[in-house]
């Protein structure tokens, strides 16, 4: 589950010498562990946004740092943002000496290394979820589905090419949860959150059949947490000044208010009449 994330070594005091402390005893005491809220987002010295996990491990004390950008560990595989930029670059350099990109293939390590990066995007999305960082989710879970895509395309074994493929209904549902969360979030956007939600409810039941548990029950689950999303969103939803207006004609009929239905029942017709909500 932490495979997205490297141990840190946060050393800020010198020890009475010309290198710094490996000590971290330091951020340990200034940040008591507390199970409830175990992470944190911080800016980092590089001026770098990161998220920060508290261990408390039986004997063993520490933190887990993690970048929010690029990848999740820091690394640049080949010189390159991502592994996945660098595989991308050698298709279109095979593309220009071939003239079409027939015959590329991916390698089971070239695939290896891919499934590794899918993971710590994965494992990176989980906790932004957690922070509400729609955007990022958004972004994360785009970026592993084109992953997705690229290893089924292009990799060498059958086995390569199908190992990422069960979790589909997941990470649409995760990206979708993402972007109705970020409708809500940016502009208040109760309509196109729910449409949102309605879409990839669709999406999800239209992938294609995989002869896989995970698949299967990643499916119910999704679908389940998107009702469940669609309820909450409804339920939370601002009543418009017609809904209200219709709530409140309910309530005169039913307490026998008369002339007071009759002119709420007035209002809703100019709405009616003019298309209005």
């Amino acid at each position: 589950m932490l495979e997205g994330y490297y141990l840190s070594v946060i050393s800020i005091t010198k020890c009475g010498c010309d290198r710094m402390s490996e000590d971290i005893s330091h951020i340990i005491h200034s940040w008591e562990f507390d199970p409830g809220k175990t992470y944190r987002k911080i800016v980092g010295d590089d001026g770098r946004e990161k998220v920060q996990v508290r261990v408390d491990n039986a004997a063993f004390q520490g933190i887990l740092q993690m970048e929010l950008d690029d990848r999740p560990d820091g690394k640049r595989p080949y010189g390159y943002d991502f592994v996945l930029d660098y595989h991308r670059e050698a298709l279109k350099r095979y593309e220009k000496a071939h003239g079409s990109t027939e015959g590329f293939l991916l390698d089971p390590g070239s695939c290896a290394e891919l499934f590794d990066e899918s993971l710590r995007i994965y494992n990176r999305y989980v906790f932004l979820l957690q922070l509400q960082d729609y955007a990022r989710v958004v972004r994360d879970t785009e970026r592993n589905m084109q992953l997705f895509r690229f290893v089924n395309r292009y990799a060498e074994r059958e086995q390569d090419r199908t190992n990422l493929e069960k979790w589909w209904p997941y990470i649409l549902r995760i990206n979708g949860t993402g972007r109705a969360m970020l409708a809500i979030q940016e502009n208040h956007d109760f309509e196109l959150a729910l449409s949102i939600v309605a879409g990839t409810k669709e999406k999800i039941k239209s992938l294609k059949e995989m002869d896989a548990e995970e698949f299967h029950l990643e499916i119910e689950r999704s679908l389940k947490a998107l009702d469940d999303m669609e309820d909450s969103l409804k339920a939370h939803k601002p009543m418009s000044e017609k809904e209200k207006i219709q709530r409140s004609l309910d309530l005169a009929v039913n307490e026998e208010r008369f002339e007071d239905a009759a002119r709420l029942r007035d209002q809703l017709k100019s709405y009616d009449d003019y298309n209005l909500e």
